[in-house]
């Protein structure tokens, strides 16, 4: 019944088993491949090679092939969104067409017919060929071509929440499905890409979409008559934040609810009016794909032993410091999630509650109508917790709540704005908090960034010497383990980056004796590390330079974003 199925089958690559549930699941001959794909039975790579040899197609890698783009002139885009194929070359007066279905052969008639060149087939993985098109004809470009009339689901992307709107003009725009389907396409992107924000700006030029994927900005391809549906694109985005897409003066926050291929996404969004027009920037907050446990978050077992004796203490101040964006709220998480259990009651105070954590109690802060981090820290009190999660210690009052916390038996989790771990003592004093009260309390801090991991199937080694690093970099530490330094290349599995995920460098500050002397007596911020230092302290460039040493991360990337130790080079 189905050809590929036998050919794979006789191949070695399914099992009588496996075409079997293909045949009762009446697969079409021309989807065997896909669906078998789908299913986990077989590499689409390998398949297509399998296949290519049977009927004599060659298999090509689109990630070393030459292409020529001017092809895209004379091929209609709709064939290539719609049949899912891609022009590569011209041969000898015939046009290579790479196809991930040897078997459907009615889009390679479509594409001779239109552009009057008979068509070579070859063969290539389907993601492969849909990252050119994306890369080559921009995200949502089959929507701007207008290609809505299939009657297919919404690409993956559904609204949990009602949709309101006003039955204005621009609402009822907004409500197309060209436009939604637009939409839904810019955001299963991101969301396929692991990216953390999506930022849709109104520029002189027209509409820029951006997205933020481990923490760098990657402009997205997008086709120029995007800018068509640039109002519309806006207005549906604000409609299903359950904004007033009426005012286009103010900012407006708002959320939104997303189910994307089975897993509920959160996204918090912004809008600022430009001079250009409104530009909206979305926080994606996808809880299944947080890992929220200290040890998978890059904390090396030497710092979470140390960590793990802070968190399990009775009462006390512990806090997370750094700059946005660099992992405090997932650090705190992941602690409150190591610790809770039946006996313990944990209350959060955030703003916003980014996740939703079972069997945490959450609150939600609203600053206009008065309910602050330090109101809602005094109410929490008298709901008699063990554990308290401040989510940011903003000004004397919170900061005196806090204290006032740990002092009544709680342990008080929260996080500052500092630049290392040393800097959050001076910080509470300059908010107007006792030193005597932050020298009794505060039993820890952690100060932490976020880098880049190199990715692992494309990383290489190389050569330096040691003129070329920084001065405090551990040169004979690295002779003597023979490890070796590796850089970034770029690969299809890391779309060409070099860098796939990130993970967290810490600089943990316990608070000794001499640093709690050192507190009481406002001594400086300097003074306070190097007692840090002197009680076992490894200090953020330090952390970074181990993760440099086990081929985790680049010598580059540990520059970009920690600051040298050694007074007076401050190198970044």
């Amino acid at each position: 019944m189905i050809e590929a199925g036998e050919i794979l089958k006789n191949s070695g690559l399914l099992t009588a088993e496996q075409l079997e549930i293909l045949r009762k699941e009446k697969t079409a001959p021309s989807d065997v491949v896909s669906k078998a794909v789908d299913l986990g039975f077989v590499k689409e790579e390998l398949a297509l090679k399998s296949l290519g040899e049977e009927v004599g197609l060659e298999y090509v890698d689109l990630t070393k092939a030459e292409i020529d783009l001017s092809l895209l002139q004379i091929v209609p885009q709709r064939l290539i969104y719609r049949q899912s194929l891609f022009p590569l070359r011209r041969e000898n007066g015939s046009i290579v067409v790479a196809t991930s279905n040897p078997f459907d052969l009615y889009p390679l008639d479509e594409v001779a017919s239109a552009t009057g060149l008979s068509v070579l087939p070859v063969l290539a993985e389907r993601d492969e060929i849909s990252k050119l098109v994306k890369a080559n004809l921009g995200v949502g470009g089959e929507t701007v071509e207008g290609l809505l009339a299939q009657k297919e689901e919404e690409d993956g992307v559904e609204l949990l929440d009602e949709i309101e709107t006003d039955g204005s003009e621009l609402s009822e725009m907004a409500q197309e499905a060209s436009v939604i389907r637009l939409v839904n396409e810019i955001l299963l992107e991101a969301v396929e890409s692991r990216a953390s924000d999506v930022h849709v700006e109104s520029q002189g030029s027209g509409l820029v979409i951006r997205y933020r994927i481990d923490g760098m900005l990657h402009s997205q391809a997008v086709p120029p008559e995007i800018n068509y549906f640039q109002a519309a694109i806006i207005s549906r985005l604000k409609i299903m934040s359950r904004l007033n897409i009426a005012e286009k003066r103010l900012p407006q926050d708002g959320r939104m609810k997303l189910k994307v291929h089975g897993r509920e996404i959160d996204v918090r969004v912004s809008v600022i009016p430009m001079i250009h027009g409104e530009s909206i920037v979305m926080r994606i907050l996808d809880k299944g794909s947080l890992a929220l446990d200290l040890r998978t978050l890059g904390m090396d077992e030497d710092i979470y032993q140390e960590y793990q004796k802070l968190i399990q203490l009775p009462h006390g101040i512990v806090l997370v410091t750094g700059p946005t964006g660099s992992g405090k709220t997932t650090t705190l998480y992941s602690s409150l999630m190591e610790i809770r259990d039946e006996a313990t009651k944990i209350i959060t105070t955030e703003d916003p509650v980014e996740y939703q954590l079972d069997g945490i109690n959450q609150i939600q802060v609203h600053t206009k109508i008065g309910l602050t981090f330090a109101a809602s820290l005094r109410s929490i009190l008298r709901h008699d917790p063990d554990v308290v999660l401040v989510g940011e210690i903003r000004d004397m009052e919170t900061g005196e709540s806090a204290v006032q916390a740990s002092l009544t038996g709680h342990l008080v989790f929260s996080t500052l704005h500092t630049n290392d771990a040393s800097g959050a003592f001076a910080r509470l004093i300059d908010m107007g908090v006792e030193p005597f009260l932050i020298a009794s309390t505060v039993e820890g801090v952690m100060a932490q960034r976020l880098v880049r991991r190199l990715c692992k199937h494309c990383k290489q080694s190389h050569e330096m010497n040691q003129a070329d690093l920084p001065d405090d970099f551990p040169w004979d530490e690295f002779q003597a383990t023979g490890e070796k330094l590796y850089h970034p290349v770029g690969c299809r599995e890391c779309r060409n980056v070099g860098y796939a995920g990130r993970m967290g460098i810490y600089e943990l500050l316990v608070t000794t004796d001499e640093v709690r002397q050192l507190a009481h007596d406002n001594a400086s911020t300097w003074d306070i590390k190097q007692a840090g230092i002197r009680g076992g302290m490894i200090t953020l460039r330090q952390y970074g330079w181990r993760k440099v040493l086990t081929g985790e991360t680049s010598v580059d990337e540990i520059l970009r974003v920690t600051k040298g130790d050694h007074s007076g080079k401050t190198q970044t």
